[in-house]
């Protein structure tokens, strides 16, 4: 059973959207996204392997995905209480999307809507390009199977 049922990544992004215009500033942003992360369910030990883990990543982050019914089941874990809540912010945008309309959203657009891209070092914006990277990825690999 996929974790979120919804129609669309775009419907996600606009509650996203919502939810952040109410937060004034960087530091409210900031206190929320650590929330969201403290919020996103750890992966088991064993779930954490070489192979699942994302490359070009400062801090340790882990991804887990499987397709259920044509849509991205999305998992992930970081040792990084600010990565875990991107970690959160891109399983609500992704997870149980239909995979059709993974490759096509813009999730850099969004998070600079919200006001996070501005405010991450360069090392974190890498990170979070590795972890988009790694969902489009997994999406397009399903799709072509």
């Amino acid at each position: 059973m996929p974790h979120f049922k919804r129609m669309s990544i775009e419907t996600a992004a606009a509650d996203i959207r919502e939810e952040f215009s109410w937060l004034d500033d960087w530091e409210a942003r900031y206190a929320h996204i650590i929330d969201l992360g403290k919020a996103n369910p750890p992966l088991s030990d064993e779930e954490k392997t070489e192979e699942t883990r994302v490359r070009g990543c400062a801090s340790q982050v882990w991804m887990v995905t499987h397709v259920e019914d044509g849509r991205l089941i999305v998992r992930a874990e970081s040792d990084a209480m600010i990565v875990s809540g991107l970690i959160g912010i891109l399983v609500r945008l992704y997870s149980g999307a239909p995979l059709s309309e993974i490759e096509d959203f813009d999730a850099k657009a969004l998070l600079d809507d919200i006001g996070v891209t501005g405010a991450l070092t360069a090392q974190r914006s890498n990170g979070l390009a590795s972890m988009l990277d790694r969902i489009r990825q997994d999406a397009h690999q399903a799709l072509a199977a």
